[in-house]
């Protein structure tokens, strides 16, 4: 007997889920409504919003509107942005994630409060580029440094002070392991400040998602392949259950993996909607009964 299973954990987080209902609830009122950048790193999801009337722009396009109305995403936008909005009339939706807003506040007041010429290193563990790092690195004006692991805190300058923040999405277990090796190399006469500031909501998922892949015979993993949250998930799946497999869509899934008995899990990422992991479990079930 096949049997299949949606994890019940898995799916939009907080951010994400406000970030898309305040799209659905201005797309409803009939107006034109810009996103700046992809709304969710959810291929699929940003296709859904598409059809509904979402305009997705990048940076260039949203410094050339004039008086339109623009929905800020979860991940957050760097000071400019605001700059920008002002300056050209726009009024902008701001779905930033609370989570964020708070952290960029942090960075801000830790920036600002920097005496000017003090030798003071703010650095942020992150994937360099992702949308929320650009928003957290521009409350420096540009002059933090961002790491995305922890061979590369080799390169900081361990003679001055050091004062260390994390991207909400982050793993845990890697942020701990670059606190320990600044703490082993930070010299004499400088401080090591850290800040947790990885979202809980996101943390505690994967414990939940190991057992549950563990539980499991065989895991699909429905996830967008932008999604930076979506690859640390899936490397939690695969770490306890070898037969774990990504895909981004129903028609990704591979019908000789599903043999009988066995039973399929369906999880996915903080950027993943239920619908598609519900679409992914109706073509399981698809494939099965017609061999």
């Amino acid at each position: 007997m096949l049997r299949v299973e949606i994890d019940e954990g898995s799916g939009f987080c907080f951010g994400v889920t406000t970030a898309i209902r305040k799209a659905e609830e201005e797309l409803a009122k009939g107006d034109t409504l810009y996103c700046l950048g992809d709304i969710v790193h959810n291929g699929q999801e940003c296709e859904r919003l598409k059809q509904m009337g979402l305009i997705t722009i990048n940076h260039e396009e949203f410094a050339r509107l004039r008086g339109a109305k623009v929905l800020l995403r979860a991940h957050g936008e760097p000071p400019e942005t605001y700059r920008i909005a002002e300056r050209n009339g726009l009024t902008l939706i701001d779905a930033t994630c609370p989570v964020v807003l708070r952290l960029q506040q942090r960075i801000k007041r830790e920036a600002d409060s920097t005496p000017e010429g003090q030798d003071k290193q703010i650095v942020i563990f992150g994937k360099n580029g992702h949308a929320e790092v650009l928003g957290l690195v521009g409350q420096t004006e540009g002059k933090a440094i961002v790491i995305e692991k922890v061979e590369e805190a080799a390169g900081l300058d361990f003679s001055k002070d050091i004062r260390l923040y994390s991207q909400t999405t982050k793993s845990l277990d890697e942020f701990r392991q670059i606190v320990a090796y600044i703490q082993a190399h930070i010299r004499p006469g400088a401080t090591f400040e850290y800040y947790d500031t990885i979202c809980r909501q996101v943390a505690n998922r994967m414990p939940n998602i190991r057992k549950f892949a563990a539980a499991h015979d065989l895991i699909f993993f429905v996830c967008g392949h932008k999604s930076s949250n979506g690859k640390i998930l899936y490397g939690e799946c695969k770490a306890v259950n070898p037969r774990s497999y990504q895909v981004d869509q129903p028609e990704e899934i591979d019908p000789s993996l599903l043999t009988e008995p066995a039973f399929v899990g369906i999880c996915g990422a903080t950027s993943t909607p239920k619908w598609l992991m519900e679409a992914c479990k109706e073509r399981i079930l698809e494939n099965f009964r017609e061999k």
